[in-house]
């Protein structure tokens, strides 16, 4: 698949990378104001009863710190914190010996819990509720059921797709937080906490443009910001200015709104090919050559979020803003 600069999902580059950008401790994290600030009141909490905090679920779109305040409430609690995700536990025995290696208030942290085997999450469900495990040794007649007990941990789970998960499994976690996407000024602030650790000096200009078109997400803004040094190193004499923001952004095909090419490409693929829709997402991939799935995930929360798209039941449309965003409005028509 094309590798494209709005894609949230972390690239091998930043694998490397992106733990040098991530704040430390809650008042160096930006955004989210809400959850941040009801944290701080339940890690102060638990630490005041020397217990362990209560089990944490964060749910929202990719790319806005949910991995990252997780080692946050790890450092703020000053205790370890292994990280896994749900894809990667395939067996009940995986969990077993993850729990059993936690020490008492530790932090586990599962990814894309969402895809946890049910046979794992349910094993998950007594250790959460009970601090034990619950192993069946043997099969048919002679199988016995084992309970070992484990430390008082926290859990945080984090998934894109809260409605994917379990009812019995959701119920079980004590502090539930959403995370929305981030506006322009928090945008800016990450920017600017960013530069200053990779040692840039941008202009205030460049920050502002950066934010705008960043798509309310700072694992973009900072993918940005990186590309932009790279075309100052070898375009330009090193300044970060407007201009060669401008024109790294223009090289990326990252418009005013934050769309690039394949944004673009299906919006007027709805426009021009289905008369605005309705029209059903498989047609959309089919007609684009892409993946169902890549749309969903990484395009369509944007476009809908910025008002370019809408969900009906009888398929996707196209807003009279994504019209006169593409120089389309002469072709767009009342709805009846």
């Amino acid at each position: 698949m094309e590798e494209r600069i709005t894609n949230v999902a972390l690239n091998s580059e930043e694998c490397n990378s992106e733990y040098t950008l991530r704040p430390q401790s809650i008042n160096e994290f930006c955004g989210q104001t809400t959850a941040k600030d009801n944290l701080s009141v339940y890690i102060k909490a638990a630490k005041q009863r020397n217990e362990s905090l209560d089990h944490v679920l964060f749910y929202g779109p990719p790319g806005l710190g949910k991995t990252t305040l997780a080692g946050i409430i790890a450092n703020e609690l000053g205790v370890e914190i292994k990280i896994t995700s749900g894809p990667a536990i395939e067996r009940a025995g995986d969990l077993a010996a993850i729990l059993t290696n936690l020490n008492d208030n530790d932090v586990l942290f599962i990814d894309e819990i969402h895809r946890l085997n049910r046979a794992v999450e349910e094993v998950l469900y007594s250790a959460m509720e009970d601090y034990a495990l619950d192993i069946i040794i043997g099969k048919g007649p002679s199988a016995r059921s084992l309970r070992i007990d484990i430390a008082r941990f926290t859990l945080i789970g984090a998934t894109t797709r809260a409605g994917s998960l379990s009812a019995p499994l959701r119920d079980r976690f004590g502090i539930i937080s959403k995370f929305e996407l981030y506006d322009k000024y928090e945008l800016a602030e990450i920017l600017e906490r960013s530069a200053k650790v990779l040692n840039l000096n941008p202009d205030i200009d460049s920050i502002k443009e950066l934010a705008i078109r960043s798509r309310g997400t700072p694992r973009i803004a900072n993918r940005l910001l990186k590309r932009v040094r790279d075309f100052s190193e070898v375009k330009s004499d090193g300044r970060l200015d407007i201009e060669i923001t401008g024109q790294t952004l223009n090289a990326l095909e990252v418009d005013e709104l934050g769309l690039e090419r394949l944004d673009r490409e299906i919006l007027s693929t709805i426009i021009n090919g289905f008369n605005g829709g309705p029209v059903g997402i498989e047609t959309i991939a089919s007609a684009i050559g892409e993946e169902r799935v890549t749309l969903e995930d990484v395009n369509e929360p944007y476009l809908i979020q910025a008002g370019l798209l809408y969900r009906t039941q009888k398929g996707r449309m196209a807003s009279r803003k994504a019209y006169i965003h593409l120089g389309l409005e002469a072709l767009f028509k009342e709805e009846e």
